[in-house]
């Protein structure tokens, strides 16, 4: 019993210290890399959409002037390689600051939050997912539970930096993977275990942008796209 209780305690120290320490040496390790894409990411002119067309005014001594086509232009980077560094996630309410990782397997989660790779990159329309330990391995997302709505999510990406407001806090099975589904307009999904130190339920914290660079882009396809639905 001894000896079953002193390996109990070494996997619990083992767990919820020596995991972060190793997470915060994997944060600081991404610095060199992320600071590299930002610098040579190469940022394209995706799709564009004309806000309002062009009016032309004619003055009295005779000439016309026209007013060049407002559009709203939407970015893109190229997609990170797996398990690399493409961002930070930043959370002021909670005090988080964390590099963001592409992918969602063990090893790459163990380095911090990771994007899942089949949901847009943050910054772009849709829905982009980012899920994150809750306790281990620097705990990320230990404090998502005290988010509310209205509450700022700030991302960083080679794009630029994107700012979301939190719209709602839900808890879900992990079977619930329609929260990863395609959503109208520009959504960030973050996704944890729940509750702390347990796996049985997913807690889910759904936030909508408010600014950054594609924001008019989304802003406009989603109002032609409500439009279209009525």
């Amino acid at each position: 019993m001894v000896t079953v209780g002193s390996l109990l305690v070494a996997f619990l120290v083992y767990q919820l210290v020596f995991t972060n320490v190793l997470g915060a040496r994997s944060q600081k390790a991404a610095g060199p890399a992320l600071e590299q894409r930002y610098a040579t990411a190469e940022i394209e002119v995706a799709d564009t959409i004309p806000v309002a067309p062009p009016t032309t005014t004619t003055r009295p001594e005779g000439t016309t002037t026209t007013t060049q086509v407002v559009e709203a232009v939407r970015y893109t980077e190229p997609t990170p390689d797996a398990g690399t560094p493409f961002g930070t996630i930043e959370i002021p309410s909670i005090g988080l600051d964390k590099v963001l990782f592409e992918g969602v397997d063990v090893a790459t989660l163990k380095k911090g939050p990771g994007h899942m790779p089949w949901t847009p990159l943050p910054g772009q329309p849709g829905n982009a997912v980012i899920s994150g330990h809750r306790t281990t391995y620097g705990a990320p997302f230990f404090d998502l539970d005290k988010l509310e709505s209205g509450d700022q999510i700030i991302v960083t990406t080679a794009l630029g930096k994107s700012v979301y407001e939190i719209r709602r806090t839900i808890i879900v099975a992990p079977t619930d993977v329609w929260v990863t589904d395609e959503m109208l307009g520009a959504w960030l999904t973050l996704t944890t275990c729940n509750p702390k130190y347990s796996a049985r339920e997913r807690l889910i914290v759904q936030a909508a942008l408010v600014e950054g660079p594609n924001y008019l882009y989304v802003e406009t396809e989603r109002q032609r796209g409500m439009e279209g639905a009525s």
